[in-house]
């Protein structure tokens, strides 16, 4: 019976050590926390896409007849300029008509000027003037014609830029429409992406891009939206957009695949960090410290960035939100902040409690 006696003294000793060590008799201490007052930041909405690169000019030349290839005045890549000969073609025959058609120019125009004098003089009726006159248009329309066909078989290029590679030889025979050189003018670049239409509002000529390309990953090529399609793909719903990419160093290549990154809108928004949204189904939450305990409060929230949440509704400027440690806390619960007074003191105290009962 005594010992039963001394065991339950014990016992009743040994708990009231313990009440004083946890230094709260309730309960254990709250919480250590970390929060933070919110701040306003910059968002920025983002567009992404993939485009394609096109030359700022290009065109391809192809020989306007059948006929053999007399000479090439190009080089493999090389740069030619505007009006520069690419190639010619024979033209044996059609000089030949040119000669004939000039020799009968020049008849028809003697002719015509002796009937002139004639009629001055009486000698000669209007009417055959006139028809000497019709047959002098029609010669130097025939020696026209020889020219323009010679001037065909010569091909010039119309714009200057870089020619490609070449796949035919001097001497070929070659029939109308054959490919003899493409000249492309890559000193500026057209990139050409999709956009769907339910950003379409967030767009415009003038806006500035940045397009990276799989061959220079770690060189973003700048540049402005030049046009924006007026017709919308009926399969895709989304529009056409331009922009213009400068390329004095030639990197940039026809059909090039392009990342774009559009930046549509800079606002000011309250931002917290990611670790202080809490996500329950659709809906988001943040803890704010007031009166030293947790307040659950639902946020709209915007986009993400460097980190950060965007907060559209739910909060303001300068109120603590719990940072670090939310998933300890429920909503009303008392927290300690890290770095406020008390915050360690109650460790300590804990401390110095259990020392002194052991």
């Amino acid at each position: 019976m005594r010992s039963t006696i001394l065991l339950i003294a014990l016992a009743v000793a040994l708990g009231g050590c313990g009440g004083k060590a946890n230094g709260n008799a309730g309960g254990r201490e709250p919480p250590l926390v970390r929060a933070e007052a919110t701040k306003s930041a910059q968002f920025i909405d983002r567009i992404d896409a993939v485009g394609t690169a096109v030359a700022n000019e290009q065109v391809t030349l192809a020989a306007p007849v059948t006929e053999r290839i007399v000479r090439l005045n190009f080089d493999d890549g090389a740069f030619i300029q505007r009006g520069q000969v690419v190639a010619v073609l024979a033209s044996g025959q059609e000089s030949a008509q040119l000669s004939e058609a000039s020799a009968r120019e020049r008849e028809a125009n003697q002719q015509l000027a002796r009937l002139s004098q004639l009629r001055q003089r009486g000698f000669a009726t209007n009417s055959a003037v006139d028809s000497q006159t019709a047959l002098a248009a029609q010669a130097k329309a025939q020696a026209a014609e020889a020219r323009a066909s010679i001037g065909d078989r010569v091909i010039r290029a119309p714009f200057s830029g870089w020619v490609s590679l070449r796949n035919i030889s001097s001497g070929a025979v070659v029939g109308a429409g054959t490919e003899i050189a493409t000249i492309s003018d890559i000193s500026k670049i057209k990139l050409d992406f999709a956009v769907p239409e339910t950003l379409l509002a967030q767009i415009r000529p003038g806006q500035v891009i940045e397009a990276r390309a799989a061959a220079y990953p770690d060189q973003p090529f700048r540049g402005t939206i030049s046009s924006i399609d007026t017709v919308l793909n009926p399969q895709t719903r989304a529009v056409t957009v331009r922009a213009i990419l400068p390329n004095g160093d030639r990197r940039l290549k026809p059909g090039m695949l392009l990342t774009v990154s559009i930046q549509a809108q800079a606002r000011e928004n309250v931002a917290v960090p990611e670790l202080a949204l809490v996500g329950e189904g659709d809906q988001n939450f943040v803890f704010v410290v007031e009166n030293g305990a947790a307040k659950r409060i639902p946020v709209k929230t915007g986009i993400r960035q460097n980190g950060m949440v965007e907060i559209l509704e739910g909060l303001r400027p300068g109120q603590r939100v719990v940072t670090e440690g939310v998933v300890k806390i429920s909503d009303g619960q008392k927290v300690r902040v890290e770095g406020e007074a008390g915050a360690k003191g109650g460790d300590q105290a804990k401390g110095k409690a259990g020392a002194k009962g052991s």
